[in-house]
């Protein structure tokens, strides 16, 4: 895998159809506008940052992962769990849920399988499920865990919305008393 970064989307798709050689190498995460992480085989990969830095790529690094995920070569994952997603019961959401396989809300339990199992080979449409949620009216965002990458990202994608990482006690004491302000200021305005 491998982040591409200072190409929309739409050129690093191009520059994966070029690495490919008869190799597996696509959009894994669409991650903001100028962020696309690409996953496949490895000298496709390879290829592809190659390509996208001559295509004027700000930098196209390897990722150090242990798997080429949310691509085709991850079937057989996908396979497996499909047989124990399948054996598991789902019931109908309390909450519509917005799958990160169509960036569109699911609501019930069927849906919700469906979207996990196709989610192993295919790629998180993460701006495109943002999108979708401030489209719906969300305007505050909480990251829950180490580090702050998706936070990062939502200011790449639409500033005019909040959002807040809680990885530890204070973070989330911190988080609680920003939403609080977050929701005084829109009762006022």
């Amino acid at each position: 895998m491998a982040a591409i970064l200072g190409l929309p989307p739409s050129e690093v798709a191009e520059v994966c159809k070029k690495a490919a050689d008869h190799e597996v190498v696509s959009p894994a995460n669409l991650n903001s506008p100028e962020q696309t992480v690409i996953s496949g085989a490895a000298a496709a990969v390879k290829r592809a940052v190659e390509i996208a830095s001559q295509s004027g790529a700000k930098r196209a690094v390897i990722l150090a992962v242990s798997a080429p995920f949310h691509c085709a070569m991850m079937a057989p994952a996908q396979e497996r769990l499909e047989t124990d997603l399948r054996a598991a019961t789902f019931h109908p959401l309390k909450f519509p849920v917005i799958t990160n396989v169509d960036a569109e809300a699911v609501t019930t339990g069927d849906e919700a399988r469906d979207a996990l199992i196709r989610q192993v080979t295919h790629p998180v449409r993460w701006l495109d499920s943002i999108h979708e949620m401030i489209e719906a009216g969300v305007t505050v965002f909480v990251e829950v865990g180490p580090g702050k990458v998706l936070t990062g990202l939502m200011r790449q994608i639409d500033r005019s919305v909040r959002a807040f990482n809680v990885e530890d006690a204070a973070s989330l004491e911190a988080a609680i008393e920003k939403v609080a302000q977050s929701r005084a200021e829109a009762a006022e305005g």
